[in-house]
């Protein structure tokens, strides 16, 4: 068991076990001078009888990659790792992590381990309840991502969830964490001697990995190799784990580690594919969430889900023919499936998503489709094997479907123009939270928009996706396209078929927008001394200067100012939080002011205001109607974002969406005292202009590139610009955006040319035929002497437990803790 962290006294009293230390750091100890390594080292293999570990008897093998500050570089884990795997360790314990699944050299190193049938168990973060929170490397597919619970069996409030963003906005995350386990207030060694108890996904890591240990220690040595590698453990481990009644997949993934469960499967375990996870009930209720939600219907947005393949027959293996879909009744022809799936699946293991419409013969059906998915997996034949393996996967479903719901309880969220974090500095959108300058968590609505779903699901709301273009979707079939938080830009054909949608074909549009200064902006900008460049935020809490395009044709403008306060509105306290201002609206809008202070001449970096502002009555909110359509703004989207949520502002998005889906005015917000007798207007010159410094093409999915309906579009308009348009597509380039790739500038820190999405090529089928690093944990580490260390051990195991401070903010390859702007905060 291979420890990554801290280091180890050789002389601790709790560990006989200890075989080898090792130093990858610049500092000439071995020893551990903060704790972290020790408490985890004790976790897993501990000897002491007080806090004795899971797998006493395991070997240990210190890798201390982090100094007595905290700092890490990314190439000490490489070598780290190049060691464990040239030293033929079993298993790796990770309790680190961070956002940044684009740090490719980490990532690719991740699936080398595994490739050499190392396995890997990963804490997932300790940014719960927060949702889209998951922490590479846990969010692998190759590797077991731990979450944690208490003694009561209830979700730890700090366990991160899931779904994982790699796959945004085009597609749907995976299901993570893989399982859970015990992670608050967990008994471990001192960094001297005794025993401390703290709290974290850090904890549950070790844990599961001691559990892992076990679980290898009971398969002879001379058969190992041949039955565990890191998709059979994860078989075991998922099929064996005990489903809690409360929490949905994204919080516990399969469930409780059970440890006798997991051993049973792995004593007549057959080398085989599966796939996990193996069913999807809608009328399995919270634990299918978001999917039992919102039943399917007719005409819809397809529903994605999207399952990971793991292949315990080999590190590499293939798909023989196309997933089928084999409904049990007539009712499951209603229902077409088209497929992306791995073409090949390495190391371990692939992904199969499903996009699931209801043909348009099932508009009025009422009911429960039923129906299993199969694919076949072969891979090549094992060393004195003849004929390749070949494995059945099988994936049960069962949908709840209704009838096509009205026009007007349809809303359309637009997934396509949102960017976040990585692969650019796409900044918070609150800048009074100073413990996490990144927006990183997905803006979708089943992650740090899920209490926004469910709100809207209980007000009777349908809500459905879309992560390509405006130009493909059908206006006819949506009551409001609802329009938040958004970073990119967007296409001549988006603007002008907007324009149509709201003036000829009734769509209605509903706009939450978030600061955007250039000034403020620059002023965000820090030196990573890692890479050598300046990284500096790429557009503001949105993109302004985007929106504006999209709305001039109603003569509607947002601002350049950064406006902070609490207000009143219809009787509800509210917060205003880094919102803009409105610049531009038409004659016989309603429109609403509150006074605010405008903090963006003070800098970003400013969290208190100066005492010295005033406050001026400031636009914030309007209605208008335009054509057969109607249009609602608002300049601040924090108060539907639950990351960072002061206060919310469910209420007024209700009332927003009563007037523009069904044309209901609250008499407050329509009063004749906001009706607005003639144009708010501003010159050109008052309107945000875009960056200039900023390669912007490298992180849009519309400047320089093609305008395409991808597969989370209706399956008409698939590989097409969509609806009445040509079929070729159109380069986009603004004024300020260079289209060419200028390599790696001002913020780029990584190769954006490269898809990480999935590191296998895949095919398209239809139904018929920098990171973060740093300890998960939440307690004080120690304060220790310092002293040497030896280990001993029995059975190799690697724990690569870099149960490392969990820090907010990392620039790729250096890990460093610290504070303020651009540095880390402990979890």
């Amino acid at each position: 068991m291979a420890i990554f962290d801290t280091g180890i006294r050789s002389d601790h009293p709790h560990f006989r076990n200890i075989k080898e230390r090792t130093n990858w750091t610049n500092e000439d100890t071995l020893n551990d001078n903060l704790g972290h390594g020790t408490f985890v080292a004790g976790v897993i293999a501990g000897q002491d009888e007080e806090c004795l570990g899971f797998a006493p008897d395991t070997e240990i093998y210190a890798f201390r990659v982090f100094t007595d500050a905290q700092v890490s570089y990314t190439s000490w884990f490489l070598d780290a790792f190049n060691y464990a795997i040239a030293t033929n360790m079993d298993v790796l314990n990770l309790s680190i992590g961070g956002p940044d699944y684009l740090d490719l050299p980490f990532v690719e190193k991740v699936w080398e381990l595994t490739a050499n049938n190392i396995i890997m168990v990963s804490a997932i973060g300790n940014d719960g309840p927060l949702y889209g929170t998951l922490n590479n490397p846990a969010d692998q597919s190759d590797v077991i991502g731990v979450g944690g619970i208490d003694y009561s069996d209830h979700i730890a409030s700090f366990s991160s969830r899931g779904m994982s963003t790699w796959e945004l906005p085009h597609g749907y995350g995976r299901v993570k964490p893989d399982i859970v386990a015990y992670g608050r207030e967990i008994m471990g060694s001192k960094i001297s001697t005794g025993c401390k108890s703290l709290s974290g996904t850090s904890v549950a890591s070790p844990v599961v990995a001691g559990i892992v240990c076990l679980l290898v220690s009971v398969i002879p040595e001379n058969k190992r190799k041949d039955i565990l590698n890191p998709a059979s453990v994860k078989q075991a481990l998922v099929e064996g784990a005990a489903k809690l009644p409360g929490p949905n997949l994204y919080e516990q993934g399969a469930g409780r580690v059970n440890l006798l469960e997991s051993f049973e499967i792995l004593m007549s375990y057959e080398p085989r594919a599966s796939i996990f996870p193996g069913v999807l009930d809608y009328t399995d209720c919270p634990y299918s969430w978001p999917f039992c939600r919102q039943p399917l219907y007719a005409g819809a947005m397809p529903v994605i889900f999207n399952a990971t393949i793991l292949n315990g027959m080999a590190v590499i293996g293939y798909v023989e023919s196309p997933p089928t879909w084999h409904p049990f009744g007539e009712d499951g022809n209603l229902l077409s499936v088209h497929f992306t799936y791995s073409d090949v699946i390495w190391p371990w293991t692939g992904y199969l998503a499903l996009h699931m419409q209801i043909k348009e013969e099932g508009a009025q059906f009422l009911g429960v489709i039923e129906g299993n998915v199969t694919v076949k997996v072969y891979s090549p034949p094992a060393p004195g094997e003849k004929s390749r393996r070949s494995s059945t996967c099988v994936l049960q479903l069962k949908l709840q479907v209704v009838p096509t719901p009205p026009r007007s309880v349809r809303i359309l969220w637009d997934q396509f123009h949102s960017i976040k974090y990585p692969p650019g500095y796409i900044p918070r959108d609150s800048l009074d939270v100073r413990n996490d300058i990144l927006d990183w968590h997905g803006d979708h609505l089943h992650t740090n928009f899920h209490i926004m779903f469910d709100t809207l699901r209980d007000a009777g709301y349908y809500i459905e996706t879309l992560g390509s273009p405006l130009t493909c979707f059908d206006a006819r079939q949506y009551g409001t396209l609802l329009l938040v938080d958004l970073e990119d830009e967007y296409f001549p054909e988006e603007i002008k078929k907007l324009r149509d949608d709201v003036i000829n074909s009734g769509l209605s549009v509903v706009v939450f927008a978030d600061w955007y200064n250039v000034d403020t902006m620059v002023k965000m900008r820090f030196f990573d001394d890692n890479t050598r460049s300046w990284w500096t935020p790429v557009t503001g809490g949105s993109n302004v200067p985007a929106l504006n395009d999209l709305l001039a044709s109603f003569g509607i403008a947002f601002g350049n100012k950064i406006l902070n306060g609490d207000f009143v509105l219809n009787g509800e306290q509210s917060r205003y939080a880094s919102g803009t201002d409105i610049l531009k609206f038409p004659r016989g809008g309603y429109l609403h002011s509150f006074p605010f202070m405008d903090s963006s001449e003070s800098g970003a970096t400013q969290n208190i205001l100066l005492s010295g502002m005033t406050k001026t009555d400031t636009p914030i909110l309007g209605f208008l109607e335009v054509g057969r359509g109607r249009i609602a703004v608002y300049g601040d989207s924090n108060c539907l974002d639950s990351s960072h949520m002061v206060t919310n502002c469910y209420g007024l998005l209700k009332k927003m969406l009563d007037f523009t889906s069904r044309n209901i005015k609250d008499p407050m917000l329509f009063s004749d005292s906001v009706r607005q007798e003639k144009p708010l207007y501003a010159d050109k010159n008052q309107i945000p202009s875009r960056r200039t410094d900023v390669n912007f093409s490298t992180y849009s999915r519309v400047v320089g590139k093609e305008l395409t309906c991808s597969r989370d579009s209706r399956f008409e308009v698939w590989g097409t610009k969509g609806y009445n348009l040509q079929v070729r597509g159109r380069n986009r380039k603004l004024p300020g955006y260079h289209v060419i790739d200028l390599g790696r500038g001002l913020n780029s820190t990584v190769d954006t040319s490269v898809t990480v999405t999935s590191n296998t090529t895949q095919k398209v089928v239809d139904s018929s035929g920098n990171n973060y690093w740093g300890f998960f944990y939440r307690d004080d580490i120690d304060m220790p002497v310092l002293v040497a260390t030896h280990w001993l051990v029995p059975a190799t195991v690697a724990i690569l437990g870099l149960l490392i401070l969990f820090w907010r903010m990392q620039k790729r390859r250096r890990r460093r803790r610290g504070s303020g702007s651009g540095r880390f905060t402990n979890l």
